[in-house]
């Protein structure tokens, strides 16, 4: 059987899977990119080489467009990914609620399957909360620690990093504790998500949280059971979350024709680093043109 990669190509990782018989997982990484998407996905195929020479490939994610129309490789779009993959690997799943990046997701899979992701705008996300810990002059992973002590949560605006900033900083001049201000921090986020995203519909039953944030940040994970009223049954958080679009991307592949790891590398290799994230043509194709 033909090994299945699938590539997730995001805001600001990337997440590579090899799938072998039965579905069962050969290879899986989460990477930051850094702004250098077509070195790391290089970099990320290099590793893979041990496992075998030929693969059937596909990408998905919300940069991975481009990429995967420059190097004519099968793409499927990334909400698309994240329902295969939960309808093949947790079948009774109601609902799931992804973080990524830059972008959120909520999948109702029960009571009337639908799908809805925010806009271009970064609030609520991972990067969000990056801003917001670069605020505080803290890494992510010690906000994500105080948070996990805080006493009380303030009201903060997710919406916008501009909005969040202005709340936060009285908050500091008034001598709130870092601890106190973590936990509302990703408060914000949930209500963000919730509000924005589930437009007054419940998000209930066995819940499925993805995403690099919703894997690797406690505080965040606390902050969603608490307000969706989830015990330990009803929300589940796998350890494939944060490569969990990348399975979705290698099950479609399965579908594409199978080819060899040089040429698929070959191909994106002439990828140029301004089409990483690029979605269409040039508006222009020459000085001439534009003239």
């Amino acid at each position: 059987m033909a090994k299945l990669l699938g590539i997730d190509v995001g805001s600001t990782t990337v997440k590579v899977c090899v799938l072998g018989e039965e579905g069962k997982i050969l290879y899986s990484s989460y990477v930051r990119h850094f702004s250098r998407v077509k070195e790391c996905v290089l970099g990320e195929l290099e590793k893979i080489r041990p496992i075998s020479d030929t693969f059937k490939a596909c990408i998905t994610g919300s940069a991975g467009l481009g990429i995967a129309q420059r190097g004519k490789i099968p793409f499927v779009q990334e909400v698309q990914a994240a329902y295969g993959a939960i309808r093949k690997l947790y079948p009774d799943t109601d609902a799931a609620v992804e973080l990524g990046g830059e972008d959120a997701k909520i999948i109702f899979v029960t009571g009337g399957t639908e799908q809805r992701m925010n806009g271009s705008c970064a609030g609520g996300t991972g990067a969000f909360i990056d801003q917001m810990a670069t605020l505080l002059n803290l890494t992510v992973e010690e906000m994500d620690a105080l948070a996990l002590k805080a006493e009380r949560v303030y009201p903060i605006a997710s919406r916008c990093g501009v909005f969040a900033k202005s709340d936060i900083q009285p908050l500091l001049n008034q001598g709130a504790s870092k601890a106190d201000i973590a936990a509302s921090i990703f408060q914000a986020v949930v209500d963000q998500t919730v509000s924005g995203l589930a437009q007054g519909r419940r998000i209930k039953g066995k819940v499925l949280f993805l995403g690099g944030p919703l894997f690797f940040l406690k505080a965040l994970r606390k902050a969603f059971k608490t307000t969706l009223g989830l015990d330990d049954a009803h929300a589940i958080f796998p350890d494939t979350a944060p490569c969990f679009m990348s399975i979705g991307a290698a099950m479609y592949a399965n579908e594409e024709r199978e080819e060899s790891l040089e040429e698929l590398a070959s191909r994106l290799s002439v990828v140029s680093d301004g089409e990483n994230i690029a979605v269409g043509e040039p508006l222009f194709a020459s000085q001439e043109e534009y003239n």
